[in-house]
């Protein structure tokens, strides 16, 4: 059987060596630490869980939901971007539910591209981004995102002939992988251009709620004139540890959530009933889970950056984000070095180059493991030579 040619974009040989490489390390009865994947460890609040298995328990909740969610959740969702960001949101036409932010990423080229249109796409950028684009036929146009630029696209560089014929602009932040932040500047900026070139943009917000040292991101949203070229993409798998529930949301203009909501109708029926309820629990009253989280996963940070620093590799500390972009010493491509530090320490990490081309000479590593393993994973690079 030959399979579609649009399945060459799906998957990447960086993580199928990885993954075999971990597989043989792990038969050798060698224990592997991963900070590979974004997977909160942690469980969601206690309150949380007791509102989903309470909606479980109800008869009436296991028939189809609809696919934009329900009103109380959308009203939830509109009540926490208010509160949250002072952005006043419709319930019923600017709020949209979803099988979490991916979900609606991966369907939204579905509803605005056309075979041919062009999309600005971040690089390096999370994966479904262009696997979007490929998937709807659109052509991909990279922003590279660079140190020295902050890793914020540079909108000036983008050939004037590549703006007039692009249809969509996607940004992320902070940002996954590069644990980039942008500030309201930067975002005018990006309003500005989009204004001038009709382009819509989707901003991928689901990282806002992991912030450190004071810091706290705004929603793309606040700026003037945001909702009317634009949306934004949020999740509760990283705010509230609820990856495995699968539900996010997209807010802003109505037409492009409308279009979204088409393509979603015909392919799902919704979120179940319960996790929306213990969604709609947990953006009601996060009873301070959220500045928790971030706390935790600040002392993360800088328990293994520190450690790091101990072994001869100095990262610099993001601001937010769950993740640590790490710059590779000594000029090793990141595929080679991701596997070399796999074999040497059984610590996974990602190859930059697996987000795209401008992630050469990273690597990104997740805060998802316990301080004592983080500790450990440092012990061991300081002990596998691998900075001299």
């Amino acid at each position: 059987m030959k399979v579609s040619q649009r399945l060459s974009h799906f998957s990447s040989a960086v993580f199928f060596e990885l993954n075999s490489v971990r597989q043989k390390l792990q038969a050798q009865g060698i224990e592997i630490i991963d900070l590979g994947i974004g997977s909160p460890d942690l469980p969601p609040p206690d309150h949380v869980r007791e509102a989903l298995i309470q909606a479980a328990g109800n008869p009436a909740a296991y028939g189809y939901p609809t696919s934009e969610g329900t009103f109380a959740f959308r009203q939830a969702v509109a009540d926490w971007y208010d509160r949250r960001f002072g952005v006043s949101l419709d319930p019923q036409t600017e709020v949209h539910a979803l099988m979490g932010s991916q979900d609606g990423l991966a369907h939204l080229a579905l509803a605005l591209i056309d075979p041919g249109d062009y999309v600005l796409v971040p690089d390096p950028g999370y994966p479904i981004y262009a696997v979007s684009i490929h998937l709807a036929g659109g052509k991909l146009y990279p922003m590279p995102l660079r140190a020295e630029n902050g890793f914020l696209p540079d909108f000036d560089a983008i050939p004037r002939d590549v703006a007039a014929k692009a249809k969509l602009m996607i940004l992320n932040y902070p940002n996954n992988p590069v644990t980039a932040t942008a500030d309201a500047a930067f975002y005018e900026l990006a309003v500005a251009f989009a204004k001038r070139h009709e382009i819509l943009i989707a901003h991928d917000a689901a990282y806002s709620e992991l912030s450190f040292d004071g810091y706290s991101p705004i929603s793309f949203l606040e700026v003037p004139g945001a909702k009317e070229i634009g949306v934004e993409f949020h999740s509760t798998s990283k705010s509230f540890n609820l990856a495995g529930c699968r539900i996010g949301f997209v807010v802003g203009r109505a037409d492009i959530i409308e279009a979204l909501h088409v393509v979603k109708s015909n392919i799902d029926y919704g979120v179940f009933l319960p996790i929306q309820e213990a969604a709609i629990t947990a953006l009601k009253d996060d009873r301070g889970h959220t500045q928790r989280m971030a706390s935790i996963y600040q002392k993360r940070r800088d328990i293994l950056l520190d450690g790091l620093q101990e072994a001869g590799w100095t990262i610099p500390k993001p601001q937010a984000t769950m993740f640590v972009w790490a710059p590779i010493p000594n000029g090793i491509p990141s595929r080679t070095f991701a596997k070399e530090l796999l074999l040497r320490t059984g610590v996974v990490v990602v190859p930059g180059v697996g987000f795209g081309a401008e992630g050469e000479g990273y690597v990104r590593m997740a805060l998802v493991q316990n301080e004592e393993k983080l500790k450990e994973v440092a012990q061991r690079l300081k002990e596998s030579n691998l900075f001299g």
